[in-house]
């Protein structure tokens, strides 16, 4: 293995551990910090974008990840946040969002997003399961800079719609597919 092969395989390393130590800790006052997050980020949700508000109201639970910090350097990237599942407003459970990826990339970026639940059996099958995985069940709506939210009829008959927003950073774009959802305690 050549010395820059090595370097390589070190840096990304070192990538995956400074993005598990990045600004997501929660600390002693885990949940209330973590519940504060949660409604500043609901808040601007639906201010930027009011057409969430219908979104909303027929979604059966709403998982809101306030801030999800995501790097790639070289060959490996990955990216890491906490949330808080609110069925009726009330949140109900708090989970991690982590994803790793592979491929060519560099860059971080921060963004917020939120799963919306639209039917019982999509909310049951995500509170059931050890670990939940974004996948090809799950259809995104886009905002556009109007406010409005870009949903078709194929989203709006989604079990779950995912909603990305509040990106900063210089990484090409945000997906949630692959993101591995697991319920934590704060």
């Amino acid at each position: 293995m050549s010395g820059l092969t090595r370097r390589s395989v070190v840096l990304s390393g070192g990538a995956a551990f400074g993005l598990a130590a990045c600004g997501n800790g929660l600390g002693g006052d885990g949940a209330a910090k973590l519940d504060a997050r949660v409604d500043a980020a609901r808040d601007y949700l639906v201010t930027t974008y009011p057409g969430t508000r219908d979104l909303m109201a027929k979604a059966v639970g709403v998982l809101y990840v306030p801030l999800v910090t995501e790097a790639g350097i070289i060959t490996f990237g990955g990216s890491y946040g906490k949330g808080a599942l609110r069925i009726n407003g009330a949140t109900v459970d708090y989970y991690s969002a982590a994803q790793a990826s592979v491929g060519l990339q560099i860059g971080a970026q921060q963004y917020a997003h939120a799963l919306f639940f639209m039917t019982p059996e999509a909310l049951s099958e995500f509170r059931t399961s050890p670990g939940w995985v974004a996948g090809a069940n799950m259809a995104y709506a886009l905002p556009d800079q109007g406010g409005s939210l870009g949903a078709d009829t194929t989203t709006s008959l989604a079990p779950v719609i995912a909603l990305v927003y509040g990106q900063s950073g210089f990484i090409a774009g945000a997906k949630l597919t692959g993101t591995k959802y697991t319920r934590i305690i704060p």
